[in-house]
Formats: C-alpha cells, structure tokens, sequence
C-alpha cells in the first residue's frame, strides 16, 4: 500500500471531502502538509499562521488563495461558510486562534476541527461545548474529527490575550509580552537565560549588526538591546504569534528593531556581525533538526568575515558534528547538564 504524502489529520479530513464539493471552505491551525492545495470545494481560503507553511502553499494552492498573518482581516471571512481547523501544539493557541474565528465566521457555519489524540483535541469538546453543538464524528489514524456549529458568534478582545512578565538583567527592567503558543510565554526558560549570561561574558562579540533567528517573544534581542544599545537589531521569526510578542516587547522597552517573517534564512539578505538563536528542535510532537540544520549549514553565507553564531541547545542534541564541519573554530562556552552555548566563529 502507498504511503499518503498527508499527515494523518489530512487524511481524515479526506475521507470527508465529498460533503465540502459545494462549500466555502477556510483551512486554518497547524496546517503541516499541502493538502489544502489539492483540496476540492467551491471556495478555499487557508490562513496560515505559520510562514513556512505559507511558502509551501502559496505557489501550489492556484485554487486557493493563502494569506499568511496572525489574525486575518474580517473581510476574509466573508461568504465562508465552512471552517477545516488543525488542533495546534497547545490548548492556549486553539484558544486564541478558534475564538477569533467564531468571531468572524457567521451563525450556524460548519466547523470541523482535526487533530492529533495525544495532542490534547479532546479537550476541544469541553471547550466549545457551552457555545453551540459540538460532536465527534470521526476517529482514524489515531486522530479525532469533531463538528461543531455555534449558537451565536463569540466575542474576542485582542488585547485580553497577552501576557506578560518582567525580569530585572544588570539593573535593567525588561516587560516581555507574548500571545498563546509563543515559546516562553510565561517567563525565561533555562537555555534562553544561559545563552544570555554567554553572551554578556563575552561581550566582545556583541557589536555591530545581530540577528536573532527564531526570536519567539523577542527576550535575547531586547535583552542585547537594552546592555547593548549600539547594536542594530533584526528578529525573525516563523511563527506569526510570535512576530507580533516581539514587536511588542521591543515596544514596551523602548528600542527599535526590524521583525522579519523568515523560514530561517528564506527572507534574510543582509550579512550580520552576529547571529544568535535558541532555536526549536521540534515540529509539532516530533523532533525535527530541519530548521536548525538550516541556520548552521547557511549561517557563513549571513555572517560578515570573522562574524559569530551563537546558539543554545540541549546537550543531547547532534549539533557538535555540523558546527565542526561548517566552521572553522567551534567552542563551547557555557554549560550545564542540560544544555550547552555554541559559539562558532566564521
């Protein structure tokens, strides 16, 4: 038998797909595969709140009209009349992202709403289920797909969504804000803090030009922005959410900085003097080294002559190997049991 090239959500939804033939359709969630670019229905929209899945679908889905953004405009919505949405990472983003969408979908549309088991979608009938009629009416592939029609449309306050804590760093207080599904959303975890305290012993290498890829709420670069205010910043990120915490950490703290939607290096073309990350090692419940494979083996080709990449990472990770072979001096410059600081000089 073939192997589908869908991820097991997709290919429940395609078991489904005669009854979407005549339907306005919005795909929307964490959309891991192309399939709504091959999908059949009158209309198809797919909001993608992830920018490397936007630049997969946006040259397949010729059918289709992608937009990549965090919360669409409400003009995107209308004449839609059915709703395909992929369960996220974390029950805070399903959240955020389905009450902005019952906010904008009409009374009485089609919701249906994939997912992996152990990713938590069967806590989504507890969550909509005082908001209208909700029902299970598939469960394959170690996936569940629910339906669900709204009595009346939700309200949806932007601004009730944030969070936001501060940190004290070398007598400098720090607001860091980011929205549901943004790496660290409720304080500084571990790798973020020893990449930082790195970074401020070796303090020479902190100048010039410094990219942050992968910036979740923007805390390393509004950090280095604050003990280092001559540095120019850039920050870039995949994650929509996460482009919109920066923005508005670098905000609250008064500093200004370019925030670039950037599957990596795919919209960078400047060269900095350094390039630093925490970056994710998983894609949804899987590892994945895609992304950081990427920023190391193209890293030299963004770093001026003698620039820096510094990264943390835990120390069970294979990063040692692809540093030695990219670049011609790698140390490790701090540690603890559970990660390690590279920094490899170009």
């Amino acid at each position: 038998m073939a192997t589908s090239a869908f991820t097991p959500a997709s290919q429940v939804i395609e078991r489904h797909e005669s009854i979407f033939n005549n339907k306005n359709v919005i795909f929307a969630g964490d959309i891991q595969d192309s399939y709504p670019a091959s999908f059949s229905a009158h209309n198809i929209k797919i909001h993608c709140s992830q920018f490397h899945t936007y630049l997969r679908l946006k040259n397949y889905a010729h059918k289709a009209e992608a937009l990549f953004a965090l919360l669409p405009d409400s003009t995107f919505y209308t004449n839609m009349d059915t709703v395909i949405y992929y369960w996220p990472k974390t029950k805070s983003e399903a959240q955020f992202q389905l009450s902005y969408l019952l906010h904008n979908m009409a009374k009485g549309s089609d919701i249906f709403i994939v997912g992996e088991n152990r990713s938590g979608i069967k806590s989504v009938e507890a969550l909509l289920n005082e908001f209208g009629s909700i029902q299970k009416i598939d469960s394959a592939r170690r996936c569940s797909l629910y339906h669900f029609q709204a009595d009346h449309r939700l309200a949806f306050e932007f601004e009730k969504w944030w969070l936001s804590y501060h940190l004290t760093i070398d007598n400098h207080d720090i607001e860091v804000k980011s929205l549901p599904g943004v790496f660290s959303q409720k304080g500084l975890d571990a790798g973020s803090e020893l990449l930082l305290n790195a970074l401020m012993e070796h303090a020479d290498i902190v100048k010039g030009h410094v990219l942050d890829v992968g910036c979740g709420s923007g805390i390393l670069a509004t950090v280095l922005g604050k003990l280092f205010p001559d540095i120019t910043l850039t920050l870039s990120d995949v994650n929509s959410a996460a482009l919109e915490s920066s923005k508005a950490t670098l905000a609250s703290n008064h500093l200004s900085a370019s925030v670039v939607a950037s599957d990596v290096f795919s919209n960078l073309n400047d060269k900095y003097h350094l390039i630093i990350s925490n970056p994710p090692f998983h894609d949804g419940k899987q590892t994945d080294y895609t992304a950081v494979n990427a920023l190391i083996s193209q890293a030299k080709k963004h770093l001026k002559l003698n620039g820096y990449l510094c990264l943390v990472a835990n120390s069970f990770l294979p990063y040692q190997t692809i540093l030695n072979d990219t670049f011609k001096s790698v140390e490790v410059i701090a540690q603890t049991t559970k990660f390690k600081v590279y920094l490899a000089c170009h």
